[in-house]
C-alpha cells in the first residue's frame, strides 16, 4: 500500500514538471538493494528516450531533478536520492510504514487494494475424462487454475470457471461394448470407476487384435453419436457415475467450478464451424480431411503450423475434421472459445494444461484469431511441468499405472495423522483427524505450487510434510504459533484485544516485518501478471522467516503494557496475512495443530 501512495505522488509530480507526459507507466516498486532505499522508480530513463524523441535533452538526471522539485513526500520518507542514471530512491520513515499497518489492522485493507479496472476472466482448468479415476495428473490444472480464480477474485476480477470434462469421443464405444458385454454389476456397486476402467482396458486391448470387436465398438458409437435411445442412457449413466467421483475430490480439495461445460456440449456446432473456416478459406482438405494451415502472416520460427524437418520448413496443419467425418480436439476448442466469447465477452481466457499441450494452444490461438480477427480477449496457455518420482521420470505406481488422485490424498492424510498423532497425542480422535486433513491436502497443494509452475519438481513425502522449511505445515504453524500467543495473553490475565492505534516500531526486527508485510499487494500483482503462485509461496515462506526472528527477539506476553499491546497489532497482521495468502493457495488454517 505504501508503494501505490509514493507511486501517484511521484505521478502528480511528474505531471506537473512535464504536463503533456502520460504518467500511466510511472511505477514504484521495493528496492532490491535495501543500502538504496526502500522503494525506488525506474521510469524516469523510459521517460528521457521519450522526451529525446520529441526534440528535448534525453539526460535522465535533470529530469528526475525536476520531478522531486514537485514531490511532497516529506510526511513519509526520511529522504529521496537521484541515484545511477536517473534512478529515484525512497527512503521510508517509520512513521510512514505505522500509518499504513495501524489502517490494515482497522480493516481498511490487507496491504493490497482491488483493481480499479476489472475484467471478466475465463479460466479452464481440471478437465477429467469420464469412466476413469482421478489421478496425480489432474493435480497440477486443479490446483494452479483454483489458485488462480481465488486471487482474480480477491483482487476484484469477475472470474468464471469453466471445468472442460472429457464427455465424448472414440474410448464411448468401447465403453458402451464393455457396459453390455462384460460389464460386473457387483463391482460396479462397489466402486464403479475402477469397475469401468476394467472394462474399458480390455475392449480396448481386444480391438487392437479382433476386428469384430473394433467393428462393434465403432457401430456403438456411431450409434450414439446417431443419438440411440439405449447408448445415450448408458451414456448419461457413465457421466453420472463419473460426476459423483469428480465431486467427491473436489470437495476434498475445496475446488468449485462455475460451470461444467463438457465436449458434447459443443457437438451441434461443430459442423457448422468447419463449413465456416472452409467457406472463408482458414480451413482446407487435405488428403480427404480438413485442416487449419499456415497463412504465411508469421515469422517461420513463431508459427505453429510450421515445423523445420531436414533443413525445411513442414506444414502441421491443424486438422478440424478427420477423413472418416470426425471432428477433433481443435474443433471442439475452436467452439468453446466462440462459446465462451459470445456469452461471457471476457477480457481474458486462461487455460491451465500441462507443457504437452503447447502447440496445440499456439494452433488453436491462432486458428481463431484468423476466424474472429475481432477479438479483443487476451489469449493465455498457463502450462506446468510434471510430477516425478524418485527415478525422475513421471511418478507412477509401481505397476506403472498413473497414482490416483483419491490414493495419494488418503495417503496425506494418513501420514499426516501419524505426525499430529506423534505432536498432540493428548487431543481425541477426532480433532486429529481433520488437522490431519489440513495438514495433509495442505501440504500436497503447497508443494505443487511452490516450484515454478513450467518446472518439472520430484514429489517427495518428508519434504512436503515438513515443520521447518518451505512448506506448508510451517506456513500453518506459524499462523498456529500467532493464534497461541494471543491465547497465552488472556490466559496470563492480560488485554490481548486488538488496538491499531497503540502500533509502534522501534526494534529492527519489528521494522523489517513490517516492511515484508507491506509488500504483500505488489506479491499478489505480480502472481496475476504471469500465473505464478510460486510467488506468493516464497513470499509467505520469507514472511514466517521473519515473524521467527522478530518472535525471538522482541517477547510479546513479558513485555510491558504499551510494547505488549503494540506487538499484538504485528502478530496479528501477520497472521491475517498468512491466512489470506494461504487461502489463495486453497490452503486451510487452524488455530491449534
Amino acid at each position: 500500500m505504501l508503494h501505490s501512495i509514493l507511486e501517484e505522488r511521484l505521478r502528480a509530480a511528474f505531471a506537473t514538471a512535464f504536463p503533456d507526459t502520460d504518467v500511466g507507466e510511472i511505477t514504484v516498486r521495493p528496492c532490491q538493494n535495501p543500502k538504496f532505499g526502500d522503494y525506488q522508480c525506474i521510469s524516469v530513463m523510459p521517460l528521457a528516450k521519450k522526451l529525446a524523441a520529441e526534440g528535448e535533452k534525453p539526460n535522465p538526471r535533470p529530469i528526475a531533478t525536476n520531478v522531486l522539485e514537485a514531490l511532497d513526500v516529506a510526511d513519509l520518507c526520511e529522504k529521496v536520492e537521484i541515484a545511477g542514471p536517473g534512478f529515484i530512491n525512497f527512503y521510508v520513515k517509520v512513521e510512514g510504514i505505522e500509518s499504513v499497518c495501524k489502517a490494515a489492522a482497522r480493516g481498511e485493507h490487507l496491504f493490497f487494494e482491488k483493481t480499479r479496472k476489472p475484467r471478466t476472466i475465463v479460466i479452464d482448468f481440471s478437465s477429467p475424462n469420464v469412466a476413469k479415476s482421478m489421478h496425480v495428473g489432474h493435480i497440477r490444472s486443479t490446483i494452479l487454475g483454483d489458485a488462480l480464480s481465488r486471487l482474480f477474485r480477491l483482487l476484484g476480477h469477475n472470474v468464471i470457471t469453466d471445468n472442460h470434462i472429457g464427455d465424448w469421443g472414440t474410448q464411448f464405444g468401447m465403453l458402451l461394448v464393455g457396459w453390455k458385454e462384460h460389464l460386473d454389476q457387483v463391482a460396479l456397486e462397489a466402486d464403479p470407476i475402477p469397475e469401468l476402467e476394467r472394462v474399458y482396458k480390455l475392449v480396448n486391448s481386444l480391438t487392437k487384435t479382433d476386428k469384430v470387436v473394433a467393428d462393434r465398438a465403432r457401430d456403438e458409437l456411431v450409434k450414439l453419436q446417431g443419438g440411440d435411445k439405449e447408448n445415450f442412457g448408458v451414456w448419461k449413466k457413465l457421466i453420472a457415475l463419473s460426476e459423483t467421483q469428480f465431486e467427491e475430490m473436489y470437495a476434498r480439495l475445496g475446488v468449485k467450478f462455475d460451470h461444467a461445460l463438457g465436449e458434447s456440449f459443443y457437438n451441434e456446432k461443430l459442423p457448422g464451424i468447419v463449413e465456416d473456416l472452409l467457406d472463408t478459406g482458414i480451413a482446407r482438405v487435405t488428403d480427404g480431411a480438413i485442416g487449419v494451415f499456415s497463412d504465411g502472416n508469421l515469422p517461420k520460427k513463431q508459427d505453429p503450423f510450421l515445423n523445420q524437418k531436414d533443413g525445411e520448413w513442414v506444414g502441421i496443419p491443424a486438422l478440424v475434421r478427420k477423413k472418416d467425418g470426425g471432428f477433433n480436439y481443435t474443433t471442439t476448442d475452436l467452439a468453446t472459445l466462440e462459446h465462451r466469447n459470445s456469452e461471457w465477452h471476457p477480457q481474458e481466457i486462461v487455460y491451465v494444461t500441462d507443457d504437452r499441450q503447447q502447440q496445440h494452444f499456439q494452433q488453436l490461438f491462432a486458428a481463431y484469431l484468423r476466424w474472429r480477427p475481432e477479438t479483443s480477449a487476451k489469449l493465455a496457455h498457463v502450462w506446468f511441468g510434471k510430477i516425478l518420482g524418485d527415478d525422475r521420470k513421471p511418478l507412477k505406481t509401481r505397476d506403472g499405472d498413473n497414482v490416483k488422485l483419491k490414493d495419494l490424498l488418503n495417503e496425506a492424510e494418513e501420514r499426516a495423522f501419524r505426525i499430529v498423532d506423534e505432536k498432540n497425542s493428548e487431543l481425541d480422535e477426532a480433532a486429529k483427524r481433520e488437522i490431519a486433513r489440513i495438514v495433509g491436502i495442505g501440504a500436497v497443494k503447497y508443494a505443487d505450487l511452490l516450484p515454478h509452475r513450467q518446472s518439472d519438481y520430484v514429489f517427495d513425502w518428508d519434504k512436503m510434510l515438513s515443520f521447518s522449511g518451505n512448506a506448508a505445515p510451517y506456513l500453518q504453524m506459524s499462523y498456529t504459533r500467532i493464534c497461541g500467543i494471543r491465547r497465552k495473553t488472556e490466559a496470563a490475565g492480560h488485554d490481548a484485544s486488538i488496538q491499531p492505534d497503540l502500533l509502534k516500531l522501534g526494534e529492527e526486527a519489528e521494522i523489517a516485518l513490517a516492511k515484508k508485510l507491506l509488500g504483500f499487494g505488489l506479491v499478489l500483482d505480480a502472481v496475476g501478471e504471469d500465473y505464478r503462485p510460486n510467488l506468493l509461496c516464497n513470499y509467505l515462506y520469507e514472511l514466517s522467516g521473519l515473524f521467527s526472528k522478530f518472535f525471538e527477539q522482541c517477547p510479546v506476553m513479558k513485555s510491558e503494557a504499551a510494547i505488549r499491546r503494540s506487538r499484538l497489532v504485528l502478530c496479528d497482521l501477520t497472521a491475517r496475512v498468512i491466512e489470506q495468502g494461504l487461502n489463495i493457495l486453497g490452503i486451510e488454517t487452524s488455530e491449534v495443530m
